[in-house]
């Protein structure tokens, strides 16, 4: 099977062009979504591009280049366009953070390939499988801030939406076919309620290795130390933590506390990395030697009531994912699960308050949960 090469895509990187691509989209009752970020290559991650096709074509913003993202807000909020994402929650996420925008209507291929029990959910395997499509993978950790992007980089981002439409009525037909439509309505539902993203805050990544049990309090009160130097290093200089120092040198430093540079070389550290940080890591050592021990929050233990009801609950959507051959989640959500755990229901009425996003999974299940949990 021969694949015809597809027309360049349209850049976007001035209002005119903007305006005209809004122009386009708000036109559609569907379009494909997403976003390219540069988490791997920055302290504060952003957006660097969102892409966008309809049937006929295909686009590329650079928001790196528009002072004013706002004409796109009305598109992402509408409840007549449907915005189809694959792994939505992510992309949903930066939007958020970076622009405010709110969602509505919303198809999500890769949720859709879940609940229908695909085996594989990548969208490289996806496009492999229903298109003959192969995805150059070597760019998924490009730098896509950097400018100009290479023309591969451009055609692997422009795939990351061009078959979606085709996919998401595909998915459909699926869905339909097994009875599962549902289950998506009510998934895609919940995926446009996006929480507002935490702000990073300095020196928190300490907290990652408090439940490790082979960390001491003391050692846990050095790498908070040692986690607050990193970060304002990483900060300074725009780049992930992860690419300061990693974890385990971190940890390594923290159980055999060093007491001049050719201890953090033995731990490690280049001597780069010793020339340019080697006394601001040693003054942290010392700090998180000399410090009060800080106390790592503990997570409070259920009641035993509340246990009960979780593996009551668990055992009973892990024997329907089973059955359905999917992961059990799709079943009954981590959230909901949790939920009706924490505050089981006294009566049906009051179940399907609290399953109101869900009515679809309260139609199908809400009788099993009930006499599981309610009462």
């Amino acid at each position: 099977m021969t694949v015809e090469p597809l027309p360049p895509p349209v850049w976007v990187d001035e209002h005119h062009t903007l305006k005209r691509m809004v122009d386009d989209l708000s036109a559609r009752e569907r379009i494909a979504v997403d976003t390219e970020s540069n988490s791997l290559h920055a302290y504060r991650e952003r957006v660097c591009l969102i892409q966008f096709s309809t049937p006929e074509k295909d686009y590329i913003l650079d928001p790196l280049a528009l002072d004013d993202l706002d004409l796109l807000a009305p598109i992402f909020a509408s409840p007549q366009i449907e915005k189809i994402f694959h792994a939505a929650e992510y992309d949903l996420i930066c939007l958020k953070r970076d622009y405010d925008f709110t969602f509505r209507n919303i198809f999500d291929t890769m949720q859709a390939a879940r609940i229908l029990g695909y085996p594989f959910v990548g969208l490289d395997a996806i496009l492999n499988e229903k298109f003959r499509v192969k995805v150059d993978k070597r760019h998924q950790k490009a730098d896509w801030a950097a400018r100009p992007l290479t023309p591969a980089q451009l055609d692997y981002a422009r795939l990351d939406t061009h078959y979606l439409i085709s996919l998401r009525n595909l998915l459909e037909q699926e869905l339909r076919e097994k009875e599962r439509w549902g289950f998506a309505l009510d998934d895609f539902s919940l995926a446009c309620h996006v929480n507002e993203p935490k702000e990073k805050s300095n020196g928190d990544s300490w907290k990652r290795f408090a439940a490790r049990k082979d960390v001491t309090p003391r050692e846990l009160t050095i790498l908070r130390e040692l986690c607050l130097c990193r970060d304002a290093i990483a900060e300074h200089m725009n780049r992930p933590p992860f690419k300061v120092i990693p974890d385990k040198v971190l940890l390594d430093i923290a159980q055999n506390p060093p007491e001049k540079d050719v201890d953090l070389a033995a731990l490690g550290l280049s001597q780069k990395q010793i020339h340019l940080w080697g006394e601001q890591i040693l003054a942290a050592s010392r700090r998180g030697a000399a410090n009060p021990l800080v106390r790592a929050e503990q997570a409070k233990r259920p009641k035993e009531a509340v246990i009960r009801r979780l593996d009551k609950l668990k055992a009973w959507r892990k024997k329907v994912a089973q059955e359905m051959k999917v992961e059990s989640d799709i079943v009954l959500p981590k959230g909901l699960l949790n939920t009706l755990a924490e505050h089981p229901p006294k009566d049906m009425a009051e179940l399907q308050s609290v399953m109101r996003e869900s009515p679809f999974r309260f139609e199908k299940y809400g009788e099993q949960i009930y006499k599981l949990v309610g009462g």
